[in-house]
């Protein structure tokens, strides 16, 4: 075979170098594109192997083992750092979410899940014509399911195109302001929900309908059982930093929030008053787009990590075993301690209007804060306000 001049071996080289550069840019794009950002250092990383590779054997590099087991020393090497992020990536999401995403399905109403609290007796309202219509957040999508199921006709209602939305609190507190729906199931407004509300000339009504617990949780082999009030607000401030200051195991805390504007981040801002809040754990996220955004972390169940949501919610919907609900000044959360008020930081969950001109929105309310509408509060699984 004739030898190759050393102008045809660059030549070569560059061929191969353009076609891998493209080749890369491709799978970099769709690995983009597809949210698994942590794999662009390893394929770059094999991609410059390969060329490095093709290059030094086309070249006849590789005449002794010598030179082989050092080039796949290096390339061993280069390949196990740049394999960090993905490994790091499967470990954190072996571990278990207490914010795992619920099936929303399972509660629609008219479903045969029984998922949804029913009356045993009719009820006293039936509600035809112009239905309202209405969205909310997730945790409290089983009790309006419930009231639906008492009160509407019988039909199919999708919970993301029907006149029985639930979109999270974010999105539901945008449909109201927009006049998209008639009422929404909520926790309190964000001062950011209330600015965009004026701006939008629109004053919430806010009916208290029920009573629920904002709760703290932690692993389940984690040895803190409870919390004071105090530290709970030292450690969401950023000046408690380790469990050992709180009775615990010397450890780092690692203190996941929720995206703002959800209901329990409002909570949380609502519990710091004028203390500010330590910045949230952050992790990057592809956009639609392919380009990379910062979001806040969701809460993964590190032994050293705490979390807060709503009671009804992590017990009753996500059902996660492998967390614990503290207790809150010496007080568990449960329904006998948010009825009584000893549980320290229950707050109560609204039906909220921004003006309607349905003729069905006031009837359905005082239906709701009437005893049947207390009843399925109740047998949901809240803490109904009385009547």
């Amino acid at each position: 075979m004739e030898k190759k001049s050393l102008v045809e071996l660059i030549l070569y080289a560059l061929f191969v170098l353009v076609g891998m550069f493209f080749l890369t840019l491709f799978i970099l794009f769709v690995v983009l594109i597809t949210g698994k950002v942590y794999y662009v250092g390893l394929i770059i990383t094999i991609a410059v192997i390969l060329y490095v590779f093709y290059v030094l054997n086309l070249f006849h590099f590789f005449k002794t083992k010598k030179k082989q087991i050092v080039f796949g020393s290096l390339a061993g090497v280069a390949i196990i750092v740049s394999s960090i992020s993905p490994i790091q990536h499967v470990y954190t999401n072996w571990i278990a979410s207490v914010d795992a995403e619920v099936n929303v399905y399972d509660y629609m109403p008219f479903s045969d899940t029984r998922k949804v609290a029913t009356l045993d007796y009719d009820s006293t309202l039936k509600l035809t014509g112009d239905l309202p219509k209405m969205d909310g957040a997730t945790a409290l999508y089983p009790l309006y399911s419930a009231f639906v199921q008492a009160t509407y006709p019988e039909k199919e209602y999708s919970p993301f195109d029907s006149e029985v939305m639930v979109n999270s609190t974010p999105n539901a507190y945008s449909n109201l302001i927009q006049g998209k729906v008639d009422m929404i199931f909520a926790a309190a407004p964000s001062e950011s929900q209330l600015k965009m509300a004026e701006q939008n000339g629109k004053e919430l009504k806010m009916t208290p309908i029920g009573r629920e617990a904002f709760v703290f949780f932690v692993h389940q082999k984690n040895s803190v059982t409870g919390l004071s009030m105090e530290q709970i607000k030292g450690i969401y401030a950023g000046k408690i930093t380790n469990w050992e200051e709180v009775s615990g195991a010397k450890d780092n805390i690692r203190a996941f929030q929720r995206p703002a504007d959800s209901g329990s981040q409002s909570a949380l801002e609502h519990l710091m008053g004028d203390l500010p809040i330590m910045e949230a754990p952050t992790e990057d996220i592809a956009s639609g787009m392919g380009g990379i955004i910062q979001e806040v972390s969701k809460y993964k169940n590190y032994k050293n990590a705490i979390g807060f949501t709503f009671r009804f919610y992590s017990t009753e919907m996500v059902q996660n075993k492998e967390i614990k609900l503290l207790e809150i000044d010496g007080v568990a959360p449960t329904k006998e301690t948010i009825r009584s008020g000893a549980y320290p930081i229950a707050s109560e969950f609204y039906i909220v209007t921004a003006g309607t001109d349905n003729p069905n929105v006031e009837k359905f309310i005082e239906w709701i804060l009437f005893y049947q509408g207390q009843e399925l509060i109740e047998k949901t699984g809240y803490v109904p306000n009385g009547f």
